[in-house]
């Protein structure tokens, strides 16, 4: 994509904005193309470190994802995802202004063990972090299609204008109150997010949301990008960046990239120091 076709790519109609705010979610389809598809899943099938900082999250019944989180977006594959005009451009549009990196991550649901996330909102652990508003969001990039059979996120559309409800323990997780969720089920429906490679998911961090087991004989592997408002600096110093101002690149940069392993300045989430959930998604 040259110059102009990628400040047409970060470009948001109202209509959409609009859905993001009722919804607390907006599909953009196909937003990366099948040779940027490919980038992204060399990278996450190549990259050993990255699996060497990689945590097991367990579900009660024993399922396990694998998950590692990062600070910075560096020049690697990652960071030219993260910090492309493509995905910085449409979170700037849904947050109303400049936003930073907040955290990055890779998740990896194996087939027949990936495990289940219980009902949560984002915002439930990142208002412990020191962040006053919700203006916050998060990018999840499909590697590889998600579907019910191998455990797809499923959201409850509307639920970003809920506020943010209490989270404690369930399930052996952090979780949303589940006497609370069982009466927004009774009046919100439940969408799946189902999603082929290089499909965007942009959700609200007030958007309650979970995904079941990966019972199916397919990978649901996926890279998500978290942003929050620049205006929204934490007021607690904690296991996320304070503001860092985001050096944006041309989307082109994600096909040019050939830096698969560059680690330096990433600053792996160690799970040690995460005082606010056992886990996401």
């Amino acid at each position: 994509r040259g110059q102009g076709e990628a400040y047409l790519d970060t470009m948001l109609s109202a209509e959409e904005i609009a859905r993001y705010h009722e919804d607390g979610y907006l599909f953009k389809r196909q937003m990366f193309d099948a040779e940027e598809c490919a980038v992204l899943f060399d990278a996450a099938k190549s990259d050993r470190e990255m699996k060497e900082h990689a945590v097991n999250r367990n579900d009660a019944s024993g399922g396990v994802t694998k998950l590692s989180v990062w600070n910075h977006p560096v020049d690697d594959v990652y960071g030219m995802f993260s910090r492309s005009e493509m995905l910085t451009g449409c979170a700037e549009q849904l947050l109303d202004g400049e936003v930073y990196h907040y955290h990055s991550k890779i998740m990896l649901k194996e087939p027949l063990v990936g495990g289940a996330w219980e009902w949560h909102q984002d915002y439930g652990y990142w208002y412990m972090n020191g962040c006053l508003f919700p203006d916050m969001g998060t990018a999840f990039i499909a590697i590889d299609r998600c579907d019910e059979e191998n455990g797809c996120l499923e959201v409850i559309r509307g639920s970003n204008r809920l506020g943010r409800i209490e989270h404690g323990r369930v399930g052996g997780q952090t979780g949303a109150e589940e006497s609370r969720i069982d009466e927004v089920l009774k009046v919100l429906p439940v969408d799946r997010a189902v999603l082929d490679p290089g499909d965007v998911l942009f959700f609200h961090s007030n958007l309650l949301h979970k995904s079941n087991s990966n019972d199916s004989s397919r990978r649901r592997w996926a890279f998500l990008c978290a942003y929050n408002r620049a205006s929204n600096n934490p007021v607690i110093e904690h296991h996320h960046p304070q503001y860092t101002p985001l050096k944006k690149v041309p989307n082109n940069a994600i096909r040019e990239c050939t830096n698969y392993t560059e680690m330096e300045g990433k600053e792996f989430l160690d799970p040690k120091n995460d005082k606010t959930s056992d886990g996401k998604k």
